[in-house]
């Protein structure tokens, strides 16, 4: 199919697009990447006005550690995540997640904000954020707001941002401590959407407790899930088999999938369970091998 007329603009300046979105609200979609979007106005599951293109806007791209946070501009890459070695040790979960996202060409083109905003159930990186207690930085023409990525995840491509706002930073908090994590997938072949993933993230304090814990379980349900009882289970905690498997269990408990060509409910909700155990391991270890 071809999509429905539309107007494009690609502005310069970021308070351009703040202006076009304040015009003209639901009848307007931004483009970043244009991976999910493109697909979406080609088989007109969205018919906007107005394709607002972010493409030339200074300022939206970008990795840094800044003020106790990982800053990562909303218009980022993929594979700018995936090639971002400096976060090893501090935050294994993006790059363990960033070079399961699809397959190299949308790597090369899609971006981390703009997958967040569509919040795909089955997409990686809103398990990711909510491991890691990420928050948003989103902009309007009325001002800036800071989302946390706990409650932006309403349902399936439904989020807690406003028609007039754009997505411009992802900050990520960097807690003092030892930190570990990883992400595991399960796909059909490579490339192809989680039947089941997981992220995990863990802080240990100097006695070698958990001092917190994150845990994001991906295409389990309408939206992406933040597992916190099994968060609250590890806390405090010095890690054993035990403790783990408990977490495991109560991750496992969370997770509310639907039975579908990919598997019954029953065998997703295992899966969950096996990777969160899988991932608590990976990142304890990880965790205990980095220095303070």
């Amino acid at each position: 199919m071809f999509p429905a007329a539309f107007d494009y603009i690609a502005p310069g300046a970021l308070d351009e697009v703040l202006s076009l979105l304040s015009q003209h609200g639901d009848d307007a979609k931004v483009l970043a990447g244009g991976q999910s979007l493109i697909p979406l106005l080609k088989l007109r599951f969205a018919s906007p006005v107005i394709v607002i293109d972010i493409g030339r806007v200074d300022g939206l791209e970008g990795i840094r550690q800044e003020n106790g946070h990982v800053r990562i501009g909303a218009r980022t890459r993929h594979r700018d995540v995936e090639s971002a070695t400096d976060l090893r040790g501090t935050l294994d979960v993006l790059l363990d997640a960033a070079p399961l996202i699809s397959d190299p060409l949308i790597r090369n083109m899609g971006t981390v904000g703009g997958s967040i905003c569509h919040a795909d159930p089955a997409g990686d990186w809103g398990a990711v954020m909510l491991a890691v207690g990420a928050e948003f930085v989103v902009r309007s023409s009325g001002g800036e707001r800071v989302l946390p990525a706990v409650g932006f995840f309403e349902g399936p491509f439904t989020t807690g941002l406003h028609a007039d706002e754009v997505m411009t930073e992802i900050r990520i908090p960097v807690g003092a401590g030892r930190s570990g994590g990883t992400y595991l997938k399960l796909e059909r072949k490579v490339g192809d959407f989680a039947s089941v993933a997981t992220a995990v993230h863990v802080v240990l304090g100097g006695d070698g407790r958990i001092s917190s814990a994150g845990i994001g379980l991906c295409a389990v349900g309408a939206q992406s899930i933040k597992a916190t009882a099994a968060e609250a289970a590890l806390v405090g905690q010095t890690p054993s088999d035990a403790v783990i498997a408990e977490a495991a269990r109560l991750a496992g408990a969370a997770a509310e999938p639907k039975a579908d060509i990919r598997g019954s409910a029953e065998y997703k909700r295992d899966v969950a369970r096996v990777f969160v155990q899988r991932g608590l391991h990976t990142a304890i270890n990880r965790a205990q091998g980095a220095t303070a």
